[in-house]
């Protein structure tokens, strides 16, 4: 069983962990290789109370943490907010991350109640981009050469779920 809560202090060894992944940050944006126990913690203690970005510990039983799936960027007055998500390595392919993004946007469309949910993503990130498409996220669009990554410039690819999608035949 997979729940989300607010992340804590004890998720900073599993933070760090993806963060320091050199095959999982090549599909990132940032540098995670730069992130220090300090910098996660303080990161967590920010988020506690951040009313326009909700980030969340993608939890086992048990309690195990598994990642982070964020709503990022809430823009009430025009009813959107950015998903995110990162994993460990271990709940990759666990369908840990699907059962995820379900219960985040169930609290997107539900709870807060945004029309739109957007992403976006590095356009050779092809793994990523089918998990998209098979949550039922829709491509919008692609800005060619928009992103200085890994010392060149790439595309990234917009994706979009409104308020009413369909994931698996319910949310």
């Amino acid at each position: 069983m997979i729940n989300l809560r607010k992340l804590q202090l004890k998720d900073t060894d599993g933070m760090l962990e993806w963060m320091h992944d050199i095959e999982l940050m090549k599909n990132f944006r940032f540098n995670g290789s730069q992130m220090t126990i300090e910098k996660v913690e303080s990161f967590i203690a920010a988020a506690q109370n951040d009313i326009l970005n909700k980030h969340y510990a993608v939890v086992a039983e048990e309690d195990e943490y598994l990642g982070t799936i964020s709503l990022k960027n809430i823009d009430f007055e025009n009813k959107n907010g950015e998903y995110a998500i990162s994993m460990r390595k271990k709940a990759i392919g666990t369908g840990a991350a699907q059962e995820a993004t379900k219960q985040l946007l169930t609290i997107a469309f539900g709870k807060l109640g945004l029309e739109k949910v957007y992403l976006n993503v590095l356009s050779e990130n092809k793994r990523a981009i089918r998990f998209y498409e098979k949550m039922g996220f829709i491509k919008e669009g692609e800005f060619k050469k928009h992103v200085y990554v890994n010392g060149e410039l790439q595309n990234l690819c917009w994706f979009a779920m409104f308020n009413g999608g369909i994931i698996n035949g319910k949310i």
